[in-house]
């Protein structure tokens, strides 16, 4: 039997102009400089604030506590990620190169770990219903799963294009898989995380054609 392989779905936000907050005030909320500042470091204790003021406003006060948010250099398509299972929310430090974008991806990947949160042990899609009720509740109603910031795209990162048959979302990959790979989402939602032949990734396109 082939080795399996499940793969994860990487969160990305939107670059749409903030909006306030429901069910706090803005005097509540320490506001961003509305600048570049000096280094992401600068930076993270004002977005850790922010992210548990909303939080414990929506009665999330647990995962507040735990709650930790972190710049990853690594990130390069992606403005962020959010780990539910870590408590961990994963920002590119590109993002300062775009004032006004931070606190919009915070609260972005923030609905990921509100949603997952009220879900308890139940799987949930990553953008599914559940998500989007958070990112009404954070403020960011009509939010998209995928930013529009013009982040460089490495084409040899993008050469190969695979497919969830059910749910549709696309991944990319460096190289072409050896192994079965199945959409992480889709199995945690219909399968209880295990590998589901249903949900099998299919090659739809390279950069040298199929």
């Amino acid at each position: 039997m082939p080795l399996l392989r499940q793969l994860e779905f990487g969160f990305r936000s939107t670059g749409i102009l903030p909006v306030g907050q429901p069910g706090v005030s803005p005097g509540e909320l320490p506001q961003l400089a509305g600048k570049m500042p000096a280094s992401p470091t600068a930076e993270t204790a004002v977005l850790l604030q922010i992210a548990r003021k909303l939080l414990c406003s929506l009665g999330a006060r647990r995962i507040a506590a735990e709650l930790r948010v972190e710049w990853n250099s690594r990130l390069k398509t992606s403005a962020g990620r959010a780990d539910y299972r870590q408590k961990l929310i994963l920002l590119n430090p590109r993002l300062l190169e775009h004032p006004g974008e931070t606190e919009r991806t915070l609260r972005h990947e923030l609905a990921h770990v509100l949603a997952q949160f009220r879900a308890g042990r139940r799987p949930i899609l990553p953008h599914g219903a559940e998500w989007q009720q958070a990112c009404r509740d954070l403020g960011i109603r009509d939010e998209k799963r995928c930013h529009n910031l013009p982040f460089p795209v490495s084409e040899r990162a993008r050469r190969y294009l695979y497919r969830c048959p059910h749910c549709q979302r696309d991944f990319h990959r460096v190289r072409r898989s050896k192994r079965a790979l199945a959409c992480l989402a889709c199995c945690r939602a219909h399968n209880g995380g295990e590998f589901d032949a249903r949900f099998r990734l299919k090659l739809v396109s390279c950069s040298g054609g199929l």
